[in-house]
């Protein structure tokens, strides 16, 4: 039976406890970036927006947070970021999909900021490792502080997302697995420096919020460069992976092949404390151009 799109927008409850903006999480985050195919990337983005490309790729990833403290309260999220979209005066981020343990948050994600928004389970276990043999990129990550410390031990976080089917909660869609390696707390209590940063991003273009929205998520935190993690995948049942409708967010095929992309760096975000402002809504620029832009040339 067909789920018409506004009884799925509405399906959720309430996010009111969110209030007004901008929105505040306090906790923790890993931010990596990856090297993403730009026909892979292309493939989320609205049609009248850029992609800030080179070589044939763009800028992509995943941020995996952990957040002690917001209005939804405690949950975990996924966010995978498909690429860098360029729509003048600014370029931003656009997220392929964002996996949440929280039907608040889910609800909230998909209503107020137009993200395409799902429900996960998250399941964490961390363990002490030896160090590995350390490479010369890590090496010059240490001469400018912002590699781990020489320990001997390390700890490996394991994080395994699974999504569950929008018509059946009791099926799986897929299993994400992310293993991390961050410095064994007990040996290593340097969390690197505190920094302000701000985080641009459009969303919507969904069927809960067609609107182009963006909106900005300025950052303090303690940041250090980690060892890059591996991420594996494995998809429970595909037909159910396909929602009634046809938008790409509603197949994740293509959102863990971005996550299986290459990737240049990650740093871990601690003592974070993020505040989301209101989205605001886009006038796309058109253009008669190709739909794509150099990177770091708008």
């Amino acid at each position: 039976m067909e789920v018409s799109a506004e009884a799925k927008c509405s399906a959720s409850p309430s996010s009111g406890g969110y209030g007004k903006p901008p929105w505040i999480f306090k906790g923790r985050a890993l931010y990596q970036l990856h090297l993403v195919k730009a026909e892979t990337a292309r493939a989320f983005i609205p049609k009248e927006s850029k992609l800030v490309e080179a070589f044939g790729y763009t800028l992509g990833g995943f941020f995996l947070a952990n957040y002690e403290d917001s209005p939804a309260g405690s949950f975990d999220e996924l966010v995978v970021i498909a690429g860098i979209v360029w729509n003048p005066p600014t370029s931003c981020a656009w997220a392929a999909r964002v996996l949440v343990n929280s039907e608040d948050a889910c609800h909230h994600g998909r209503k107020e900021v137009g993200l395409p928004s799902h429900v996960a389970k998250f399941s964490k276990r961390t363990m002490a490792v030896p160090m590995t043999r350390k490479s010369r990129a890590s090496g010059f990550l240490n001469m400018i502080g912002l590699g781990a410390s020489a320990s001997t031990l390390t700890d490996r976080l394991d994080v395994q997302v699974t999504e569950m089917a929008a018509r059946s909660p009791t099926n799986n869609v897929c299993n994400i697995n992310i293993a991390t390696l961050v410095p064994g707390m007990k040996l290593d209590r340097w969390r690197g420096p505190e920094i302000k940063l701000s985080l641009p991003s459009f969303s919507g273009r969904t069927e809960c919020n067609p609107n182009l929205l963006k909106y900005t998520c300025n950052l303090k935190c303690r940041v250090r460069a980690v060892q890059p993690a591996i991420a594996s995948v494995s998809m429970q049942d595909p037909e159910e992976a396909m929602d009634d409708s046809a938008a790409v967010d509603s197949n994740p095929n293509l959102t863990l092949s971005v996550l299986l992309s290459k990737p240049i760096i990650a740093l871990e975000f601690s003592s974070l404390e993020m505040k989301v402002g209101a989205p605001l809504v886009v006038v796309p620029h058109f253009s008669k151009s190709s739909s794509r832009t150099s990177l770091g040339v708008p």
